[in-house]
């Protein structure tokens, strides 16, 4: 049967929605399809996100098809000739209306999120340089410090070279790389990654502590727990415990920690570029109630901070109920818990804050909001 990429991103688009998210379906799809020809499922995943980006532009009555054709070739104006669509029409377009309430909105936010998203990938300590020579397309996001990120616009399938399996790397975005640098753990130290999902940034904050220490990691998902224990393998990564915890008030354990990192499940605003369709699923009664939720993990898990010890929170939103709001209603209930100053990661020559936000168009990454506490 011939190979059609545009079928394919119908079968996607078709499949799609609040329950099955975009990109789960892809995946899903991709996989079903058993090894595809160099550069079929990037042009398969190019469609479907282009759909989502412009799906405003989009004439509803027309067939899936010439939908998804004509929302790749405004997405081709776009990388060629951005200036052709004016910044109105792009903040009329790219996001629901309710995100005024909640995200201040800019042209230059917008352009980011029109824009294919570049992928980023850590190096072990001290390997960035070395790894950069040895998969092309791959440049150091800067020097110093920042010299294990690196950018990569190669087109090789990372997945299956030999430095992936060997350790060498981990695909994670700029932003999130960003939170364990503000989470500066020190080797010996005992942290606790509350909601360490499949394990990106436990591992980063293991290489931050040279292996050495001990990180427990929890999730509500064992599968996910799963999954982090094979990314810890295949990174040689041992001091680590991993524990179910639902995020409730009976916690995994007694153990007082010199830091804890709330990695908070969020609306995920900060992450539209990447996954443009999430634009269109989430709604404000769902931030309302993740709002809840972010509050209550934090709450829940100070306890556990040892007196002198942090408490770093970090989600991928932009939206105020769940950033700006969560830390002053926690800050009200935990008067024991002080700001902490500390650099943007990203920026060193900045001043230090207490809170940070990372948007899309300042570091072509995702959208990441941190705040940092230490117990009196």
């Amino acid at each position: 049967m011939t190979f059609s990429p545009l079928a394919l991103a119908e079968r996607v688009v078709r499949a799609a929605n609040r329950e099955h998210p975009a990109d789960a379906v892809l995946r899903q799809e991709l996989k079903s399809r058993g090894r595809l020809a160099p550069g079929e499922a990037s042009r398969v995943s190019a469609a479907v996100f282009a759909y989502y980006r412009w799906r405003s532009w989009l004439n509803e009555d027309r067939p899936v098809q010439q939908q998804i054709q004509r929302a790749s070739e405004l997405s081709a104006r776009f990388s060629k000739e951005p200036l052709s669509f004016a910044d109105k029409e792009l903040m009329a377009g790219a996001v629901p209306t309710w995100v005024h309430q909640e995200i201040q909105i800019s042209a230059s936010w917008i352009r980011a999120l029109q824009r294919e998203p570049v992928l980023w990938l850590r190096a072990r300590p001290g390997q960035g340089s070395a790894l950069a020579k040895q998969l092309p397309g791959s440049s150091s996001f800067d020097s110093g410090p920042l010299a294990d990120i690196l950018r990569y616009n190669g087109q090789i399938d990372l997945f299956r070279t030999k430095e992936f399996h060997g350790g060498e790397f981990e695909l994670q975005d700029l932003s999130s790389q960003a939170v364990g640098l503000a989470c500066a753990p020190q080797a010996g130290q005992t942290w606790w990654d509350a909601c360490a999902g499949e394990g990106g940034k436990t591992l980063h904050l293991s290489d931050l502590m040279q292996n050495k220490g001990l990180i427990w990691a929890s999730d509500r998902a064992v599968w996910r727990l799963k999954l982090l224990k094979r990314r810890a393998a295949r990174a040689g990564v041992f001091n680590y415990r991993t524990i179910e915890w639902n995020g409730g008030t009976h916690l995994p354990t007694k153990t007082r920690f010199d830091g804890v990192l709330v990695d908070a499940p969020c609306s995920g605003t900060g992450t539209w570029q990447r996954n443009p369709h999430a634009r269109w699923t989430a709604s404000l009664s769902d931030l309302h109630e993740l709002s809840n939720i972010q509050k209550q993990l934090l709450l829940n898990v100070a306890q556990s901070v040892k007196p002198g010890g942090k408490l770093i929170y970090a989600v991928c939103t932009l939206a105020r109920s769940e950033t700006l709001d969560v830390v002053k209603e926690f800050e009200r209930a935990c008067p024991d818990f002080q700001r902490a100053q500390f650099r943007n990661p990203l920026a060193p020559q900045a001043n230090p804050e207490p809170q940070i936000y990372l948007w899309p168009q300042q570091f072509e990454s995702n959208g990441m909001f941190i705040a940092a506490w230490r117990r009196r």
